[in-house]
């Protein structure tokens, strides 16, 4: 199976969509669990949260990575991140057999693309993401670093990639306010 995650419901066809790689793909992975990442955007939910009015096409926050054994990583930055960006969101998992026009050839462990639009086979409700994200990870399907759990030095690396992430995003107004509320003690003094 191919799995897709969305926070629409009741779609019929996925249509590829220009992706933060440049090509109008479908992104599908192979494993189920690696969508639950992409039913909520932590920049888009902390903006509409608290306020801020935003028109344009949100920034994306992926904080997470493959380990050797091709397990997903998920990593907090910052307090609650998991809750604050999942709890209580609700989505749809999408899945399909098979992909015509498909390429699996891409930099992502476990993902496949459609540059043709893929009619759904089956849709998946899912209440809540966190739940559903803590439910994979005691399987034993992904792996989460708590951000209390973070050492030194990594806390160096993220003070550093967060002024230059803000630095970096004159054009997304966004992205800089979800920085500036979740990264305060990085950015006060810019």
């Amino acid at each position: 199976m191919y799995y897709h995650a969305s926070s629409n419901g009741n779609i019929g066809i996925l249509e590829p969509r220009i992706s933060e790689h440049g090509s109008a793909l479908v992104y599908f992975s192979i494993k189920r669990e690696n969508v639950l990442v992409y039913l909520s955007n932590a920049i888009e939910k902390y903006c509409r949260e608290y306020g801020f009015a935003y028109e344009g096409a949100f920034q994306k926050w992926g904080p997470y990575g493959f380990d050797a054994d091709g397990i997903q990583r998920i990593q907090e930055y910052y307090p609650d991140a998991l809750k604050k960006t999942y709890e209580g969101v609700e989505g749809y998992i999408y899945s399909v057999k098979q992909i015509v026009n498909s390429s699996c050839h891409i930099e992502i462990p476990d993902v496949c693309v459609s540059s043709i639009p893929v009619p759904i086979e089956n849709c998946e409700r899912i209440e809540d993401a966190y739940a559903a994200i803590l439910e994979a990870e005691k399987k034993g399907l992904i792996r989460i670093d708590r951000y209390e759990e973070m050492g030194a030095k990594k806390r160096l690396w993220l003070e550093k990639t967060i002024r230059e992430e803000y630095e970096n995003a004159v054009a997304h107004p966004e992205y800089r306010f979800f920085l500036c509320g979740n990264f305060p003690e990085f950015l006060s003094n810019l």
